[in-house]
């Protein structure tokens, strides 16, 4: 199974995953080099450094303020050593094992808020939708600077997940900072945690609506349900689709694939490279085309991320999609977990993952070809205008219609969702291209 998240998330059997933070890939092990070869002859053991370990760990043992144990010592010295490779590598302990492979249920205790770090700090990446911190106004950028009261300063993503999640029902308080402003306080109480992946809807006649909000192994095929759901509602054919990726974290790597096939009949969809030869992966399309080339626009965002990133990157590459919004997140590197003795992992990041077209979203994200902010639309009264109606003495309409225009030729729809203004923007687009292919 192929995986790509900012969610903590592990799949069930091991296999290649794709993650962003608190995200994780499994695979199994990659073959080591035997010793003697080339390899390990050209790296010899760094003598000085070891007795240097050995000694920094004899001094904190002999002068540290509490005893610590060996054990304890080890496995701090384990962590640091994948904690400082990357932001995205880390040691599992049995507990956080345990927990990644719990969560891959789709179900968890917690707040429904995806974090990251950032100078020191946690960073809310976004929140899912239909959880505690979405209802509760959270929004991402947010930084979480407390916990109950306990500055997160210097906390790893996995201590701070670990203090976030916990027994359902029970109240827990973050200290915010949005925009530089100053902290406020938030009390959330956890709940189970169903992330639903796919809602459809239309927007008006014509136009449909299909928001991805995280991408499970079912994903591929709730898009396709949600396509056919669209037409049916419909009653014909569709004259254009938005595809909304905004702040969806990412998920299965397989699904990100089966969604682009949805949309594509052939091509790239997403390439990985690695150092292991089974980090190297190509998907293309199959040849279906569940959308029916209808005209598209996809939505991202800075908490689009990972997989999202992969789908509105190849929709963008294969010139099969207008993409809007603001620029991705940028979690373009591949994380395999490796599973240890005493139930416990390794996460490490072993490939990048490429567009069709060869770019690495790595730190950079995904560009959209046009940009539209976040914004509020505010309606503005119309005047009354003298018009040709008015006019004492006026011709009549040369088809014999009424002065006055009335049905579908009068007063233009109200746009949808008056509070999204990318949304609306990406309808207006939609329209566009529909009058400009004859639709």
């Amino acid at each position: 199974m192929l995986h790509l998240s900012r969610l903590t998330s592990l799949a069930l059997t091991i296999a290649l995953v794709i993650g962003a933070p608190l995200a994780f890939a499994a695979q199994p092990a990659p073959a080591v080099a035997p010793a003697g070869t080339a390899a390990t002859a050209k790296a010899p053991l760094p003598l000085e450094e070891l007795r240097t370990f050995a000694e920094v760990m004899d001094r904190i043992k002999a002068a540290y303020v509490e005893p610590v144990d060996d054990k304890t010592l080890l496995e701090n010295a384990i962590k640091g050593m994948l904690s400082n490779l990357d932001p995205h590598s880390a040691y599992l302990g049995p507990e956080d094992f345990a927990e990644l492979q719990e969560s891959t249920s789709g179900e968890f205790g917690g707040l429904g808020i995806e974090v990251g770090a950032e100078d020191g700090f946690i960073k809310v990446v976004s929140p899912i939708d239909d959880t505690p911190a979405s209802k509760a106004g959270i929004q991402a950028g947010d930084f979480i600077v407390k916990i109950n009261g306990q500055p997160t300063r210097g906390q790893s993503m996995t201590e701070a997940v670990d203090k976030m999640r916990g027994k359902i029902g029970q109240k827990i308080t973050l200290t915010l900072v949005r925009d530089g402003g100053t902290p406020f306080d938030v009390t959330l109480a956890r709940a189970v945690i169903q992330v639903k992946s796919v809602k459809a809807q239309l927007l008006e006649s014509g136009y449909g609506l299909i928001r991805i909000t995280q991408f499970q192994v079912k994903t591929g095929e709730e898009v396709s349900k949600a396509l056919a759901k669209l037409r049916k509602d419909n009653g014909k054919k569709l004259n254009g689709i938005v595809l909304d990726l905004r702040n969806n974290p990412g998920g299965v790597l397989q699904a990100a694939v089966e969604v682009v096939d949805h949309f594509i009949t052939k091509g790239l969809i997403v390439y990985t490279k690695g150092r292991i030869a089974n980090s190297e992966l190509r998907f293309s399309a199959t040849g279906k085309d569940e959308s029916e080339a209808v005209p598209m626009v996809v939505l991202i965002n800075g908490g689009s991320a990972s997989a999202s990133e992969i789908v509105a990157g190849a929709l963008q590459d294969q010139k099969r999609a207008v993409v809007m919004g603001t620029t991705s997140f940028g979690k373009g590197s591949v994380q395999t977990v490796l599973p240890l003795n005493n139930d416990r992992a390794l996460k490490i990041t072993t490939a990048l993952y490429f567009t069709p077209n060869g770019r690495s979203i790595q730190a950079q994200g995904i560009v959209p070809d046009i940009e539209v902010r976040k914004a509020k639309i505010t309606n503005e009264a119309d005047g009354d205008y003298f018009k040709e109606a008015d006019l004492q003495g006026h011709l009549g309409n040369g088809n014999g219609g009424a002065d006055r225009p009335s049905g579908s030729g009068g007063k233009a729809k109200a746009m949808p969702q008056d509070d999204d203004y990318q949304l609306a923007q990406a309808l207006s687009l939609l329209k566009g291209l529909s009058i400009t292919s004859g639709r």
